[in-house]
């Protein structure tokens, strides 16, 4: 009786250690397309380095609703931007260095969070005025300035621009005029409300597929108003310490992906309709470590 009792423990403590090992990691992303492709390459590039399981938690929400799923647990890591983190997180003012704007958000998640940035994955995705093409030859527009000078401005923008210190908030110094509120939408709809004439200006990112496909132009923002946004993964430490080899996976990313690149992986899921996990998979399969 003594040994077959002292075989059901061992048996009870077998399977818990498989249960434990069997913990997932857990990546989400925001409700974009290049979150989504940032998501599932991050998702990829854990199983094939690592050979663990990955649930993927992607299309979560903006900004704060995915920020939370980070701090409470309910992910691992997910990709995030400097300026996003630092303006619409920890509400701090805007600032134009992207090396400082790195080093403040680094120091203040691992402070408040317990959450680490890992170096850049190579590309500033900050907010990118949109006009059509036409328009920008007719009035000689390049930059913001050259726009308020002109005025009367139809205006799209997607939900998070319109509250975000960074955003609408931010674009009120160039002083720029407009045809009644903006008309906000999803971002997936600016473009097409943009070529349609629902509008003449849109609040867009700057690797954005559509602007390599489309004749449009982007305004600079020669005032400098918009914080660099350096996409980075953000990751809890408790996941670096429990799944051995993560960062290093993770880490070997940094600096791969150009904005030119990020923009060809964007247009080939909403341009070209492709799935999802085929495009991350190529992309993967084409990087050299």
């Amino acid at each position: 009786m003594g040994g077959t009792k002292a075989l059901a423990l061992l048996i009870a403590a077998g399977l818990a250690i498989s249960c434990a090992s069997e913990r997932r990691l857990v990546v989400g992303s925001k409700n974009f397309t290049e979150q989504l492709v940032l998501g599932e390459i991050l998702a990829q590039q854990v199983e094939r380095r690592l050979s663990t399981r990955v649930e993927r938690r992607l299309n979560l929400g903006g900004t704060m609703l995915a920020h939370q799923a980070l701090v409470s647990g309910g992910i691992d890591l997910y990709p995030e931007y400097t300026g996003t983190a630092l303006t619409a997180v920890l509400r701090m003012p805007p600032e134009r260095d992207a090396a400082r704007v790195f080093e403040s958000v680094s120091r203040a998640y691992e402070e408040k969070f317990s959450v680490k940035w890992l170096p850049p994955l190579g590309f500033n995705n900050s907010f990118a005025m949109v006009v059509r093409g036409a328009d920008a030859r007719a009035g000689g527009l390049a930059t913001l300035s050259d726009a308020a000078r002109r005025g009367g401005w139809t205006l799209g923008i997607g939900y998070e621009f319109e509250r975000r210190p960074d955003g609408l908030a931010a674009l009120n110094a160039y002083n720029l005029t407009w045809n009644g509120q903006p008309k906000t939408m999803d971002l997936g709809l600016l473009y097409r409300a943009l070529q349609q004439g629902q509008v003449t200006m849109v609040a867009a990112n700057g690797t954005d597929g559509m602007l390599s496909k489309l004749d449009v132009s982007v305004l600079e923002d020669d005032k400098g108003v918009f914080p660099p946004y350096e996409a980075a993964v953000v990751v809890r430490a408790e996941a670096l310490d429990e799944f051995e080899g993560l960062q290093e996976a993770l880490t070997a990313l940094s600096g791969a992906i150009s904005q030119a690149t990020m923009r060809r992986l964007n247009y080939q899921v909403d341009g070209e309709h492709r799935p999802l996990d085929e495009v991350a998979r190529e992309f993967l399969r084409g990087f050299s470590e």
